[in-house]
């Protein structure tokens, strides 16, 4: 009689997860399985890690530190890991539902509102972009005007409207499904942090593991 086959386990890690506050991690939380319908709901609910006080709010959770609970429920399990070996599991406290402060919003967008504006003057002041604007008015018309305000005032929307492509994003409305710069930007800000959250994790683990050994080598 054939022995059973080790059934086989694909496991693909998240990126980045959150799980609330007082909540265990569970392998269902941090990562993607495909495994037999037999073992898959006890996979899932295998029991990683019981987050502490002195954990943090940001955990690192590795696949080294996954395998061996996988083994220990399904024996001899032929384990496929896709993808990262790791993934950061953030600690969320009970969010509490507040109405949005309109004074709070009004101040902030005041303050972006002549901040951008500030900035535009003070551009146009630095390369005299009124002696641009009477320039070109009078190339075009044939005529001096030291105010040409009509060329000004489409300047202006046109600047406003070139905002609005280059960001594509009026308030909730997207033209296309390209992301926006400014979403870009987050996304590459995210990825740095998470990287830095990686190596002070290993780190941190390192440090441990070298004192550990430390202490078990002394006499």
């Amino acid at each position: 009689m054939k022995d059973k086959p080790a059934p086989a386990i694909y496991i693909q890690l998240k990126n980045r997860v959150t799980v609330p506050k007082g909540r265990g991690v569970m392998l269902r939380d941090v990562a993607y399985l495909i495994a037999a319908a037999d073992i898959r709901e006890q996979l899932d609910s295998i029991l990683l890690l019981q987050p502490e006080q002195s954990d943090g709010n940001l955990i690192l959770i590795d696949l080294l530190t996954i395998i061996p609970r996988i083994h220990e429920l399904v024996p001899g399990a032929d384990i496929q890991p896709i993808g990262e070996g790791r993934t950061i599991v953030q600690i969320e406290g009970p969010l509490e539902a507040r109405k949005p402060s309109i004074a709070l919003f009004m101040l902030v967008w005041l303050l972006l509102f002549f901040g951008s504006a500030l900035t535009i003057m003070n551009f146009h002041a630095d390369v005299s972009m009124q002696e641009v604007h009477v320039r070109i008015v009078e190339m075009l018309t044939g005529r001096h005007d030291e105010h040409p305000y009509v060329f000004q005032v489409a300047y202006s929307l046109g600047i406003g409207f070139g905002m609005v492509v280059f960001f594509n994003h009026l308030f909730k409305k997207k033209w296309n499904e390209e992301p926006t710069p400014l979403e870009v930007e987050m996304f590459l800000y995210q990825k740095n942090i998470d990287h830095y959250v990686v190596h002070e994790e290993y780190s941190k683990l390192e440090h441990r593991q070298g004192s550990s050994a430390k202490r078990r080598g002394a006499p």
